[in-house]
């Protein structure tokens, strides 16, 4: 009787059955994206198709319809009518909101429903290489992001810190011990990975606190459009002191051979290991809520004790049971960058053994580099597990015109349809950094709403009007260009770098700074004509005014290489007049690089230093969080680390203030071993870098503007003028 009623209220009021909707918080986000139009949508709920998220769009009596089951659709509605209605685009790098002084009606329904249950967004690093200084008005904007966009599977690991902190001092843990164990804000990823300790810390408590509460914001946002936020677990990462503390636990130490001291990991086999996952996913359901997602990468790029099958499968059921203890309804979000980066180890039989454990329907795996390295394809489909389609592209953060377009475009779908492919249920977008390369990142998002692959050519020249405001056959045919060179690139760890920003070496390419390119740079120089051809009619678009730009910038850092080489071979053949010409054109080529880069917000050191010291509330604090943001993108880590280099960026700021000065010191000391005939000092010149590179990461001033200034598309003109002719010939010269 009383689900005859329910039947009868749900028609008499015309409820939608599976459709959740806050219209409160639809209209606010429309007013957030579009501010004044909030009044010219309606917004109406539908059902979910087949449990597949659901939009459409459509006008009536002057008003433009948004429908959709949740939020999320609402959102992914309102961004395909700013795109192919209103030809607007919304990017981390350049908008373009040039709004229809009347907005145009939709003459047809337009319906479409997502082939993926799951649309999963970040990556561990991203949170440090692009996240790490992030205030709630960031967040609300990416948040927003990701909605219109489709997004509904976001990691969300701030504040994890403050749980833990909760956990260890019931277990009698003291300040003093945990200072030993949290890192600094930079490099939480890796302390939440179980990669090192306390480097960058001691973490103030006031960091704590203010991201507990920034976390509970984010979480309440997300899932008020419906998404379903992805939580963290544990995976045996232990304070150095438990060892003390517990001395019968089964502790052991491991070294994630990156040049810090070892970590301590608990044993799964041992009995406070379930107890202590259990009371963690206590502490953050009670903190943060559950949607019953949770991270646990068991092995990041540290290889296990033994590669015997029982002792995998034990130790996933002990980190499954972990979770289930408190949340039965857990399902285990695993990372499969181990099953790629130790591939050696991570053969069928111990790839088998660890996923089997655990219940297929309450584990998801993603495939973190499908666009380059996809694992699924190798393991039967992870085994019958739920696996999602990513693409990761960028590597620390690096700032290079990088991407595989044309495999984004096609693989999510070939995947879909593949019967091999069993099941797969979504598509990720999973880089260790963002806020570059947007093209790329757009393409990848529109499968969000397709089940069959995306023409790349065609997608670049709605993509170009939409970003730029108007259609141009210029930029089409640079864009075109740009496709077949930067965006088809390799197999390597993200794209080509720069050897400006390399520690100075006679060496041509190094091991850590990627140099060479795979696509011809002639043709990249082409590209770079065409859109500074086009300037005079796009200069008022700001997506226009990054990417010319950014593709200044990386014309420029490709011309290094070259010139760097000639400097080697005057060295060598003792030519002092030519040392000494293309010593000095090298390092102007730098002062041209930062003065372009100052141009823009997106490119400023300053930017990402003020953002750091704003964390802070005292002095020590705001310097602590400079020095966190300074060492992750030079050093990453002390003077001798092996990771330094790894987060380099191309950024005003970085370039003249950091890099500059390291190659300085080299040419003086190649000038003097010329001028003296005697052999050049690798070993001091060693010692010196290191005092001066460790001098710069410790030092606290107001060198570096976080305002842009300058005008980016003259000065690219400027540039061009400037450059043009000499690069041309070292690219004919080859």
């Amino acid at each position: 009787m009383r689900k005859y009623l329910l039947v009868l209220v749900v028609m008499a009021f015309g409820l939608k059955v599976g459709a959740q909707v806050d219209q409160k918080a639809s209209y606010a986000f429309i007013e957030r994206v579009i501010p004044g139009k909030s009044s010219s949508f309606i917004i109406e709920a539908i059902p979910q198709q087949n449990s597949k998220d659901v939009f459409e769009l459509d006008s009536r009596d002057g008003k433009i319809i948004l429908k959709g089951n949740n939020g999320l659709s609402i959102a992914s509605a309102l961004n395909y009518y700013l795109k192919n209605y209103c030809f607007c685009d919304i990017g981390w790098n350049g908008t373009n909101l040039n709004l229809p002084a009347t907005l145009p009606m939709v003459k047809s329904l337009v319906h479409k429903t997502t082939p993926y249950k799951y649309r999963y967004y970040l990556n561990y690093c991203t949170y440090n290489y692009s996240m790490a200084w992030w205030d709630w008005e960031r967040w609300q904007k990416e948040i927003d992001w990701m909605a219109l966009n489709g997004i509904n599977l976001p990691l969300a690991i701030i504040g994890e810190e403050a749980v833990w902190q909760n956990v260890y001092k019931s277990m009698g843990f003291t300040d003093k011990q945990l200072d030993e164990f949290f890192s600094g804000p930079a490099y939480f990823a890796w302390f939440w990975m179980g990669n090192i300790d306390a480097w960058g810390g001691p973490l103030p408590q006031h960091w704590m606190d203010s991201h507990k509460e920034l976390q509970k914001k984010i979480l309440e946002r997300e899932r008020s459009f419906g998404m379903k936020p992805v939580l963290s677990s544990f995976t045996g990462h232990v304070p150095p002191s438990f060892k003390d503390k517990f001395p019968g636990a089964k502790v052991k130490k491991t070294n994630w051979d990156a040049g810090f001291p070892d970590v301590y990991i608990l044993d799964p086999d041992d009995p406070m290991f379930e107890a202590i996952g259990k009371k963690y996913i206590e502490a953050q359901t009670k903190e943060f809520g559950t949607d019953h997602l949770y991270s646990a990468d068991t092995f990041n790029e540290n290889v296990p004790p033994t590669n015997d099958s029982t002792y995998l499968d034990g130790m996933s059921k002990k980190v499954f049971n972990s979770m289930a203890a408190a949340d039965p309804k857990a399902i285990w979000v695993m990372q499969g960058w181990m099953f790629h980066y130790n591939n050696k180890f991570w053969q069928p039989q111990q790839i088998k053994a660890l996923l089997n454990a655990v219940p297929n329907e309450q584990m998801i795996v993603l495939d973190l580099y499908s666009d380059a390295h996809p694992v699924w394809n190798r393991t039967e489909a992870y085994y019958g597990k739920p696996w999602i389609w990513s693409m990761l592209q960028n590597f620390g953060g690096n700032i290079s015109l990088f991407g595989r377009m044309r495999h984004v475009a096609a693989d999510p779908a070939v995947a879909l349809h593949d019967p091999e492919s069993e099941n797969m249920r979504g598509i990720g977008v999973t880089p260790e950094g963002i806020e570059q390369n947007p093209a790329l990142f757009a393409l990848m998002l529109e499968n969000v709403w397709n089940d069959t692959p995306i023409d790349a050519d065609k997608w670049l020249v709605n993509y170009a009007q939409r970003r730029y405001g108007q259609s141009n056959t210029q930029i089409n045919e640079a864009w075109h260009i740009l496709l077949n060179t930067v965006y088809s690139g390799g197999l390597t760890e993200g794209g080509p770098e720069s050897i400006i920003v390399a520690r100075p070496t006679f060496k041509k390419t190094i091991d850590r700074v990627l140099t060479k390119l795979d696509y011809d740079p002639a043709q990249l120089f082409k590209a770079w004509s065409l859109f500074v051809n086009a300037s005079d009619s796009l200069k008022q678009s700001d997506g226009f005014q990054y990417d010319l730009v950014d593709i200044t910038r990386q014309v420029l850092a490709n011309y290094a290489s070259p010139l760097q080489q000639k400097m080697v071979s005057a060295y060598q053949s003792k030519n002092k007049a030519n040392f000494k010409l293309y010593s000095t054109q090298f390092l102007q080529l730098m002062d041209d690089m930062d003065a372009l880069l100052s141009t823009r917000k997106d490119f400023l050191l300053g930017k990402w230093i003020a953002e750091a010291r704003a964390n802070g509330i005292t002095e020590k604090e705001k310097n602590l969080y400079e020095f966190n943001a300074r060492d992750l993108v030079t050093l990453w880590g002390d003077k001798e680390s092996g990771l330094r280099e790894y987060s380099n960026r191309q950024w005003a700021g970085l370039i003249k203030g950091y890099y500059k000065p390291r190659w300085e010191l080299f040419f003086d000391q190649l000038n003097k071993s010329l001028a003296s005939g005697s052999k050049f000092d690798e070993l001091t010149f060693d010692k010196q870098v290191k005092d001066l590179e460790w001098q710069w990461v410790n030092k606290h001033d107001d060198a570096y503007p976080d305002v842009a200034k300058g005008n980016a598309v003259d000065l690219s003109k400027r540039l061009f003028e400037k450059y043009h002719t000499t690069i041309q010939q070292a690219y004919t010269q080859r």
